[in-house]
């Protein structure tokens, strides 16, 4: 079993060179993390045309984004009518989804993929990526120029993104990224066009 996994964005490539950046990375299966597996601008990403063409270069797919997406569809993981990620790292489902990642791993080199290219203004690394990693797994982001960045690394730049990456006498380095998660995770969650009355908090 393999305890690397890896994310990728896949907004600045078109299918050649995100191809290319999986097969230097000897990706064999890709996880797709969007809730709704369709871009508008870049239609070669669908679900069908992707899985057809990773199939055919022998990378498998899978969606997952039911299970780990950011729109998530049962209403107690919303406060105000916006996606609580604390709530949705709890959900029964979402941790379903978080142990097929796992299983897959006994198998597959696997990459998560969503459309960000910035692994740190994504879901997969702030709410997925960040329940994997207390898990005791690798974690390396794809970035848009095919480097690699340790999830350690990107946690850095979160807290610096903040102006947390100092040290402070009254909290230590893991509460100040706590804060960094839950600031990120607050701008970036999905929020309903129009808050359901179930949505409110209670």
């Amino acid at each position: 079993m393999s305890n690397e996994l890896f994310t990728i964005g896949y907004s600045p490539h078109i299918l050649d060179s995100f191809l290319r950046v999986l097969k230097k990375i000897n990706i064999t299966a890709v996880a797709d993390v969007r809730s709704s597996p369709y871009s508008q601008f870049k239609p070669e990403f669908n679900k069908e045309q992707l899985a057809e063409f990773l199939n055919s270069h022998g990378i498998a797919y899978v969606f997952l984004g039911d299970y780990c997406g950011a729109r998530v569809e049962d209403p107690s993981c919303y406060v105000n009518g916006k996606v609580d990620y604390a709530r949705v790292a709890e959900n029964p489902k979402f941790k379903e989804g978080l142990k097929r990642i796992k299983n897959g791993m006994e198998k597959f080199r696997i990459t998560l993929m969503c459309a960000e290219k910035d692994p740190i203004t994504c879901h997969r690394t702030i709410l997925i990526c960040r329940n994997l990693a207390s898990k005791g797994i690798t974690i390396k982001h794809i970035l848009s120029n095919g480097r690699l960045e340790d999830h350690k690394d990107s946690e850095q730049r979160l807290l610096k993104f903040f102006k947390l990456n100092h040290p402070d006498m009254f909290r230590s380095e893991q509460q100040r990224l706590n804060d960094a998660y839950l600031r990120q995770g607050e701008k970036i969650a999905y929020e309903a066009a129009e808050p359901a009355s179930e949505y409110k908090a209670k």
